[in-house]
């Protein structure tokens, strides 16, 4: 994929997936596999794909028992770093094992939830741990929620990280309410943007592609390229059906990348931002 400075680190991907369908599953939850996403599979993946280290992104459906992601961590503590779901009042001890197992981040998926009110004691006292610990806080939202929590939650002195180009809407363009926004917000130095599922966002296959190209373009004015990572998006949930890893690497050249940015993309930012 894309050579570094350290030869045996050729490409990260910051975004994906390990479960297994026989997992007890949250109570709440928008979808449940029918099928293992094992890390033995996920490994073989990178290895494939000439790709050398992973990011593991807690799921939606497994709630808060990040054991499975904690477990493969172990598995591979080189080449994997993890983002974990957990409640805000879980302990600052709990929070130091996982660090110590490779977790570097938290992931808030408020995708059809409400949004938390983060001036609410507990969750500041949540935050404050997490800028001591020098973890970074995942937003996985609708786009034009994203504005706005980035806003609260920049005082903190985290690191955000947003998902999936912001999910926004392909056939919507550039203007949609909260992509200008965000845009702006980009321009701080403590946003960072996924460059990942572009099969996620609500076009055909064309307006995907026409659209991530167009974003990303901005995306590089806005946040510049040491403010962007890649994902795979791996095993693709609810799209797994039509989209695989060869699928997501053609996507990924399709963007017509140029190699410095490239290498940006794959191993320079990544390799800071999750602390390889």
């Amino acid at each position: 994929m894309v050579d570094s400075c350290t030869t045996s680190m050729t490409g990260i991907d910051c975004h994906a997936h390990v479960f297994s369908r026989e997992l007890e599953l949250a109570a709440v939850r928008r979808y449940t596999p029918d099928y293992d996403a094992t890390l033995a599979q996920y490994l073989n993946h990178l290895q494939t794909h000439g790709l050398s280290h992973g990011v593991l992104v807690q799921p939606s459906f497994l709630g808060t028992d990040n054991r499975y992601l904690l477990a493969a961590l172990e598995q591979a503590p080189e080449q994997l770093r993890g983002v974990v779901v957990v409640e805000p009042d879980i302990s600052r001890v709990e929070l130091e094992e996982m660090a110590r197992l490779g977790v570097v981040g938290v992931r808030l998926n408020l995708m059809g939830t409400a949004s938390p009110d983060f001036r609410e004691t507990l969750w500041k006292d949540f935050l404050g741990h997490l800028a001591e610990l020098d973890w970074h806080v995942e937003l996985h939202a609708p786009v034009e929620q994203l504005p706005g929590l980035i806003r609260q939650l920049m005082p903190f002195g985290v690191r955000l990280v947003v998902d999936h180009f912001g999910r926004p809407d392909a056939r919507s363009g550039l203007d949609q309410p909260g992509y200008p926004e965000l845009m702006t917000l980009g321009a701080s130095g403590q946003v960072w943007m996924k460059v990942s599922g572009i099969y996620r966002l609500a076009g055909t296959k064309q307006q995907n592609l026409a659209f991530a190209r167009s974003a990303l373009g901005l995306l590089e004015q806005s946040f510049g390229a040491h403010r962007l990572v890649w994902g795979s998006d791996w095993p693709h949930t609810q799209h797994e059906a039509v989209i695989g890893f060869d699928t997501v690497m053609r996507q990924l050249q399709d963007l017509q990348i140029s190699l410095p940015f490239m290498r940006a993309l794959m191993v320079e930012t990544p390799r800071a931002l999750f602390r390889f």
